[in-house]
């Protein structure tokens, strides 16, 4: 089997997309669930027999108090805590947790995550953010920039690794007969001092991998700028990132494989996986439907607001029937939440030139600029199918919209038909995250 043979590799989140917008009040959406374990055991159960190869907890360290009163603007549990909880309710699909390297010390993450590794059975995957806000939670006034937040992100990362190297899991054997509990020359401090940390160690834990065969913890990135992409080409197993055509996808796939061999790698050492936005229904009437439901109650002066923010172009007064040019662009804002979405949305309005009824109803500025499908499984499979043909992506993560219905769909349906058709696999090859990142020795 070649690498372009393989199957793909496919995640899960555990935020709940499915009941985004109105879909959080249909009658059997199970909301009151949200603040428990059994809600995401049962998804992680679901995913896990489908073979996906992890579940995937997004996080953010702030409350956006305009979106909280109508079901958003907040992160939820815990994400390193609660796949810890699932950890104990499954055996195989991987574990990825959402640790940011803006906030969290790196002696302290590289504990949170050897430990969950540990408590997994070596399942552990960190997914890297630099965070886009929640700074005043954190003694900052304003986020540093997005250059600053990823040259941090290379230091957090080089500590905790090296941390996780530092205590090597031959070293741990206790021996009753002789008393010796740690090898401790084996033991060593990394004596770490950089831009923005200095740190002893060694770390506390040891590394799981050597002590017991288990592999390392994989590493994913999230983000698509020039800083992220090149932060992911030199560390990431795999991007997670925002593509809502397939040019957008096949441009950043070729980009980060290119970056990949510059800085010594495989070209194929980082994979891309763009998020896969799904509403399903038995028909695509119904899907739509279902599509239109969800975002009946959406704010358009919110959105309005987002389209100046990203782009700095003021669309209140504009008629719902005249299209946007992309001439009528002005200068982009010097200063952004995210690069990467608001370069998406000044590329859709300059590529599409929607009028401002079709702007309103894109991906780019109903959320957060996924891949979309609205229709049928099957319709699903022939996107997923026509992608991978295109070289567009090496995997990706679903996010099902619209209802519990639909969510069941996907890991219910779409994934064991995807199985069916050699895109993804029919049985696990190992019991560890990484070993689902393995690829296929060729023919």
């Amino acid at each position: 089997m070649s690498a372009s043979d393989a199957p793909l590799h496919i995640g899960m989140t555990l935020t709940p997309t499915w009941l985004s917008g109105e879909a959080w009040r249909r009658p059997d959406s199970g909301v009151e669930g949200l603040m428990g374990q059994d809600y995401y055991i049962d998804i992680a159960r679901r995913a896990e027999a489908a073979k996906l190869d992890f579940v995937f907890r997004p996080d953010t360290l702030a409350v956006n108090m305009g979106l909280l009163g109508r079901g958003a603007g907040m992160a939820g549990l815990d994400p390193t805590l609660l796949l810890c909880a699932i950890a104990h309710a499954t055996s195989r699909i991987g574990l990825l947790t959402t640790v940011s390297t803006t906030f969290y010390p790196p002696y302290i993450l590289a504990r949170m995550l050897m430990s969950l590794h540990w408590l997994s059975g070596g399942r552990a995957g960190w997914n890297i953010v630099t965070a886009l806000d929640g700074q005043r939670n954190f003694s900052l006034e304003d986020m540093p920039s997005p250059e600053d937040r990823y040259t941090r992100a290379a230091e957090v990362t080089e500590i905790v690794t090296r941390l996780w190297d530092s205590f090597p899991g031959d070293a741990w054997q206790p021996d009753r007969e002789t008393g010796q509990f740690v090898r401790a020359e084996l033991v060593r401090p990394i004596h770490f001092k950089g831009t923005y940390y200095s740190v002893e160690g060694p770390l506390g834990v040891p590394n799981m991998g050597a002590a017991t065969g288990a592999c390392r913890i994989p590493l994913v990135q999230a983000g698509a700028s020039e800083a992220g992409r090149d932060f992911a080409s030199r560390v990431a197993d795999a991007t997670f990132a925002s593509t809502p055509d397939m040019e957008a996808a096949i441009e950043l796939r070729r980009d980060l494989r290119r970056r990949a061999r510059a800085h010594g790698r495989p070209e194929d050492a980082v994979r891309l996986m763009p998020g896969l936005s799904l509403y399903l229904a038995a028909t695509e009437a119904e899907a739509r439907e279902l599509y239109r439901a969800t975002h009946a109650g959406a704010d358009e002066a919110r959105k309005l607001a987002n389209i100046r923010e990203m782009t700095g172009l003021d669309l209140s007064g504009w008629p719902k029937d005249r299209r946007i040019r992309a001439s009528d662009l002005p200068p982009a804002p010097q200063k952004v939440r995210s690069r990467t979405h608001a370069a998406l949305l000044r590329r859709a309005i300059e590529r599409q030139e929607p009028t401002l009824a079709e702007l309103l109803n894109a991906p780019e500025v109903m959320g957060s600029a996924h891949w979309q499908v609205i229709g049928t499984p099957g319709q699903a499979m022939d996107a997923i199918r026509t992608w991978r043909a295109a070289g567009a992506l090496d995997g990706f993560i679903l996010f099902p919209g619209g209802s519990v219905d639909a969510m069941h769909l996907c890991l219910d349906t779409l994934a064991p038909a995807l199985s069916d058709a050699g895109l993804l696999r029919r049985e696990y090859a190992g019991s560890t995250f990484a070993s689902h990142f393995e690829r296929p020795l060729p023919v």
